[in-house]
């Protein structure tokens, strides 16, 4: 039997999702999945050093977009947009096959029933590009 697609760690991080408010609540950058129609809008200031002082994002995705968006949003204080890249590439790399790439993240291993499910890994990637976007764009 195979194992279950969506975890109970997977659905709480889904409900658990930091910084979440309303889409029209955030005037900030907005990324669409191409492949699922999910779609994150963030937006961040920035304190002096150009790190993420605080974070706002809206979110609708898939159970898994849901989980990333947590988190990133759980982890994303305290970064610059140096991190916030290698981040995006690192998880884009462990959803590829690369085991080592897990540390790209706090907690990505949770994902880890998405792997396998390419058709997901659009909805996964998508709170990582809207974040490097958001501080992209407040910089």
């Amino acid at each position: 039997m195979s194992a279950p697609l969506y975890t109970r760690d997977i659905l709480r991080l889904a409900s658990a999702i930091p910084f979440l408010v309303r889409f029209e609540e955030v005037d900030g950058v907005e990324r669409r999945s191409p492949t699922c129609g999910s779609r994150v809008r963030a937006a961040v200031e920035l304190d002096a050093a150009g790190r993420v002082a605080s974070l706002s994002q809206a979110v609708e995705a898939c159970a898994f977009g849901q989980a990333s968006a947590s988190l990133m949003g759980a982890h994303a204080i305290g970064k610059d947009a140096g991190e916030a890249r290698i981040a995006v590439w690192g998880v884009q790399a462990w959803l590829g096959g690369d085991d080592t790439a897990v540390t790209a993240w706090p907690g990505l291993a949770a994902l880890e029933p998405a792997r396998s499910r390419m058709g997901r890994h659009g909805a996964i990637l998508l709170p990582f590009h809207a974040l490097l976007a958001a501080i992209e764009a407040a910089a």
